[in-house]
């Protein structure tokens, strides 16, 4: 039983960091990891946080200073940017961009196509000013 109890509390992919950025993005300025674990509850070790901490400053989600003897973190950008940039590394990772480009867009419901074909001549208009 308890082995399935612990399964069941097992956090989807990404969610401790999902968690984490939203923690840091409450923050009035940069927070320790010490800071961010109390904002979660408590129920991590602060290793854990330490090392999810890591693996976003890898991915460039966050930037980090030195506070004393440890660290103070910042998000890099909000949510809309993280998403950006996973689109970006997910495109510069295949061969035929133009390909994968394509079926995105015809995949893209109408709305979804027509707005963004809206911000592709928003970012036309002021590339040209």
């Amino acid at each position: 039983m308890a082995e399935q109890e612990r399964r069941s509390r097992r956090r989807a992919q990404g969610e401790l960091e999902a968690q984490v950025l939203s923690a840091l993005r409450e923050a009035e300025g940069p927070a320790t990891a010490g800071w961010v674990q109390e904002r979660l509850g408590g129920d991590l070790a602060y290793t854990t946080v330490v090392t999810i901490l890591s693996r976003l400053l890898d991915k460039g989600a966050v930037t980090r200073e030195r506070a004393g003897r440890s660290f103070a973190w910042t998000p890099s950008s909000d949510e809309a940017g993280l998403a950006a940039r996973k689109m970006r590394k997910v495109l510069d990772g295949e061969s035929d961009r133009e390909a994968v480009l394509a079926s995105f867009l015809t995949a893209l419901p109408p709305g979804d196509e027509r707005l963004l074909r809206e911000l592709l001549s928003q970012a036309e208009a002021e590339r040209d000013t």
